[in-house]
């Protein structure tokens, strides 16, 4: 791998866009884990084909899109499933997100993985920056974003590796709770750090 990436990552609701795109805002690019493992199962993918196989038309929509929430429902409460749809997804999800890097211009490359630590993938980075707010907060945004009950919101936080073993990985860590001014200083700051990592590499 010759382009020169870095992992971010951080729980749900820590704002992993927001620092995203102010590294886009430097004319940094972008490779986001979720939108790409989105188009492995989009209409007419090979990934989406396989899953319908498995559990039948009963999976797509009429529009002939995946039914994501009746895939959840599937995989949700069974472990064999589970493993089914990660062993078939993640090498796609992987491949994409590595041809996404080499087809990248910019200096280095930010790779958003929101599960980095827990699906091995700070393996494939030169450095990991992780976005970071406490629980009370994360829990308050993310039902307040989506529209949903803290204890959705608990309960996803528990499937996450821990607050703490999250920090502890990372080489680097954003603390969410700074004013957008101090946000943006700390960025850029990274953002030159980056540079000259990458120059050097």
């Amino acid at each position: 791998m010759s382009k020169y990436i870095v992992g971010l990552t951080g729980g749900i609701g820590s704002g992993k866009t927001t620092v995203a795109n102010q590294f886009a805002e430097l004319g940094i690019e972008l490779v986001d884990a979720d939108i790409i493992a989105r188009k492995v199962v989009e209409k007419g993918s090979d990934g989406l084909k396989k899953i319908v196989l498995r559990h039948g038309q009963k999976l797509l929509q009429p529009s002939g899109e995946l039914d994501r929430a009746a895939l959840r429902e599937i995989v949700f409460d069974n472990e064999e499933e589970r493993l089914w749809l990660n062993n078939l997804l993640h090498p796609m999800i992987r491949n994409a997100m590595l041809l996404a890097v080499e087809n990248a211009k910019s200096a280095y490359v930010i790779m958003i993985v929101p599960l980095l630590f827990e699906n091995g993938l700070d393996s494939l980075v030169n450095t990991t920056l992780v976005v970071d707010i406490p629980a009370h907060e994360q829990i308050a945004r993310t039902a307040k974003r989506d529209g949903v009950e803290s204890a959705q919101v608990e309960r996803i936080i528990a499937s996450q590796i821990d607050r703490n073993t999250r920090l502890s990985k990372a080489d680097n860590v954003i603390e969410n709770t700074q004013s957008p001014e101090a946000l943006r200083d700390t960025v850029q700051l990274l953002h030159l750090r980056y540079l000259a990592q990458a120059s050097s590499a």
